[in-house]
This record gives structure tokens, C-alpha cells and sequence, in this order.
């Protein structure tokens, strides 16, 4: 079977259990496929941790879950050093923390501090944590998914603009449809009355997509073409968010700070998946635009005049999306 034909069975399989939020799954994976990080935005009980389990269910990976609060240490996110004595002789030994493993659920990291929530920006950039003065590499199948919740903001840290910047997307999730909640409603009252044997459990782990069919999409995504007309049309999305006076009037009054150039790399790299995903052989415009919002609107800083207007960043990225034209 082909990654193509693995990952779109991956995906099904997800959708099977996390119902109504097909739009998140697919996100998901195109942060895997991509190599990025995730930070998603939603409701409570909107199954946002539910996609990640079951994303490692169905994929041979690990999952460390971390609940963010106000007293959590940096230390127990990245680990530190422990002194061992051992026959009368003693010596620090690294003992790693969560963030060493496949997927990293970052639960409501809004409500840990600025210092706890930089633990994660080596991890998230570099694919490294440094703990006494020694560099420590992480899995090579990583990802951090980070969640918050857009109500009951007082007790709340806002994420800083930096650390925001590496996440590859900012996803929100929605209610889901009439028709998928009366399905979900069904999914867990049969889910109670299963009783999970050890034969289910042995035939869910021999269905697991093993790691290396995602390094080799990664590989098939990195191939599919993309022309010099829709590089170009990225470039100039991005730099509609920079120069907004060349645009429109009302950009100008909205924008206070553009996407930086990880904007530019991310619409590169989650296009192609999204691409590759709908089984493109190379990127059209559509695929660009169709992923522009989850890319892009964490990283533009809207002016106070838009704020007061109750404009959002979607309205912004519409504007530019309507306004810039495909060469």
C-alpha cells in the first residue's frame, strides 16, 4: 500500500472515533506531514484530545500528555539533572522529561507562565532540549499540539508573539453538526458498553501505521511540483500582511504587524501536504487559499482600530486573500 493510500486509511480511521471534526483531522495530519507544530483553539469538549489519542492509537508513536497550570516547572517539561549515588560514589544522570517523545499534548497551555511556556520553544524549533549545558535530541517523529481555550481568560498567560510564530498552524474548532452529534452521542453510549478486550486491543495494535510511512509521504510531499506563478502568490500573500497601504485602506487600518517569513515557509510546506493529501500532483492555487487562515492568522498583529471594529484576523485574511491576485 502506498503512504498516499495509508495516511488518507489513517485518517479514515481517526475520523471514525472523533466524529464532526473532520477539518481538525485533517490539520492534524497535515502538521505531521509537514513537521510543524499545532496550536488548536476551541471549546470544551470539542474533542480536541480525544483527535491526538487517537491519532497514537492508530500510529506507531508515543504520547505524553501535559496539563498546563499556573505552578508547573519548566523542569517538568524538558526534565533535569538527578543525582544518583550509587557505591558510595555519586553523579548527575539526565532524567527527560515528557517533551522527550512522539506527539506532546500541550493541554490549555495558556495557563501556565511565559517561563513555562518557553520550555517548549527549543523543542519546537529545534528539535532539541539543552538542560545543564548538554543538548539532548528528541524523537524524529515530533509534534506538539498545544490547546486553549478561548473562554475564561482571567487566570489566563497569553501566548507571547514569538512563541506563537512557531506554530506551524493556529486551528480553531468548531461545534459540530446536528447530524454528528446525535452520531457522537451513539459513539459513546457504545463505547461504555463495550467491554474493551485484550483481542481488540492486540488487533488495534497491529493496524498501527508504523513511523516510517510518514517519513516516506514527507518525502513524496517534498517532490510534488509547485510552480514559480504559485510561489510567487505566496510570496504575495505574505507580503500583503507586511505592506497593506499598496492593497486596501481599511488593510492598512487593521495591520499592525505582518506574518514574518516562517508564514512564507509554512504556506509552502502545509500547501504541498494539503496537496498531497487531495491527491494533487502539484499545488494550485485553491490548495494555497484553502489552508491560508490556519497558517497565517496567528501570525498578523491586528491594530487597535481593528479590535475596536470587531474585525478579526479571518476578516483580515479574506481581505487579502480577495484583494491579491494569482500571477
Amino acid at each position: 500500500m502506498s503512504p498516499h493510500d495509508t495516511i488518507i486509511g489513517l485518517s479514515k480511521d481517526i475520523g471514525r472515533t472523533v466524529l464532526g471534526q473532520e477539518a481538525m483531522i485533517e490539520r492534524l495530519l497535515i502538521g505531521l506531514l509537514a513537521n510543524g507544530n499545532l496550536l488548536v483553539e476551541g471549546l470544551p469538549g470539542l474533542a480536541k484530545t480525544r483527535a491526538i489519542k487517537k491519532l497514537s492509537t492508530f500510529l506507531d508513536a508515543g504520547l505524553s500528555r501535559i496539563q498546563f497550570t499556573p505552578d508547573l516547572l519548566p523542569s517538568d517539561i524538558t526534565g533535569s539533572e538527578i543525582y544518583y549515588t550509587a557505591e558510595g560514589k555519586g553523579e548527575f544522570r539526565f532524567q527527560s522529561g515528557p517533551v522527550f517523545n512522539n506527539l506532546v499534548l500541550a493541554d490549555e497551555i495558556n495557563r501556565a507562565p511565559a517561563k513555562v511556556q518557553a520550555a517548549l520553544l527549543e523543542a519546537m524549533e529545534e528539535r532539541q532540549v539543552t538542560v545543564a549545558g548538554t543538548t539532548h535530541p528528541l524523537p524524529l517523529l515530533f509534534l506538539v499540539m498545544a490547546t486553549q481555550n478561548p473562554i475564561e481568560q482571567e487566570g489566563t498567560y497569553p501566548l507571547p508573539e514569538a512563541q506563537l510564530d512557531r506554530f506551524l498552524m493556529h486551528v480553531y474548532v468548531d461545534y459540530p453538526a446536528e447530524a454528528s452529534e446525535r452520531d457522537i452521542m451513539r459513539l459513546v453510549r457504545d463505547e461504555e458498553q463495550m467491554d474493551s478486550s485484550a483481542v481488540h486491543t492486540t488487533a488495534a495494535e497491529q493496524q498501527k501505521v508504523a513511523q516510517q510511512t510518514i517519513f516516506d509521504a514527507r518525502r513524496e510531499i517534498h517532490a510534488i511540483h509547485m510552480a514559480d506563478a504559485v510561489e510567487n502568490y505566496i510570496v504575495s500573500l505574505v507580503q500583503a500582511t507586511r505592506t497593506p497601504e499598496r492593497y486596501d485602506k481599511d488593510l492598512r487600518k487593521w495591520i499592525q504587524i505582518g506574518a514574518s517569513p516562517r508564514g512564507t515557509i509554512g504556506l509552502d510546506k502545509c500547501s504541498r501536504a494539503y496537496a498531497w493529501l487531495k491527491g494533487h500532483d502539484y499545488v494550485r492555487p485553491d490548495d494555497v487559499q484553502a489552508i491560508a487562515h490556519d497558517v497565517l492568522r496567528h501570525r498578523i498583529l491586528l491594530s487597535y482600530d481593528a479590535q475596536a471594529e470587531g474585525i478579526t484576523a479571518n476578516v483580515v485574511i479574506d481581505k487579502v486573500v480577495q484583494l491579491v491576485a494569482v500571477a
